[in-house]
């Protein structure tokens, strides 16, 4: 396992686990599918390449000690004293083998060097399993929900959907 920050060098990599991870059909081979809510990709290449040159935004990667690929990501906002946690990507064959649960000790990591108290992110709503997976990690609702972007390039809702937030505080 090495978990490091990503750069643009990596940007395809990232381009293709990430919407692989979230949408059409090779997302259907792991549980954090969301193909059944949403169409279109879940990141454009643009969107991407603006996270990677934002200084307030870290995406970590995971890559294969055997491979070199990028098997897992996630997007970390500085948004002092909160470090906000998107995009949470796993390769939809290798899900459910301890990547995820890395890569948000590795947060928890970057949030205490960067001085960050809590951890934020938000889940749809009707995502039940993941929500259980957060609960699990410490994550609790706050009772803010959110409604989903308008903009398509996050994708097209398939039905009405909305976003909860949750934190996990950080000692």
């Amino acid at each position: 396992m090495a978990i490091g920050k990503a750069t643009q060098s990596d940007l395809a990599a990232l381009y293709s686990l990430v919407n692989d991870a979230y949408r059409g059909e090779n997302s259907k081979l792991g549980w954090t599918t969301e193909a059944h809510l949403l169409d279109g990709l879940r990141i454009d290449s643009e969107t991407l390449l603006s996270y990677l040159n934002n200084p307030k935004v870290i995406l970590l990667k995971y890559t294969d000690n055997v491979s070199g690929d990028i098997i897992g990501s996630v997007y970390l906002e500085i948004r002092t004293p909160k470090l906000y946690l998107g995009m949470f990507s796993v390769s939809p064959l290798l899900q459910g083998k301890g990547v995820g649960r890395s890569l948000l000790i590795a947060a928890e990591t970057h949030a205490h060097e960067l001085g960050c108290t809590t951890l934020t992110i938000t889940v749809i709503s009707t995502r039940y399993e993941l929500i259980a997976w957060y609960q699990r990690r410490g994550f609790n609702a706050t009772g803010e929900i959110l409604p989903f972007h308008e903009d398509e390039k996050f994708g097209i809702p398939k039905n009405h959907i909305e976003l909860i937030v949750m934190e996990k505080k950080l000692f």
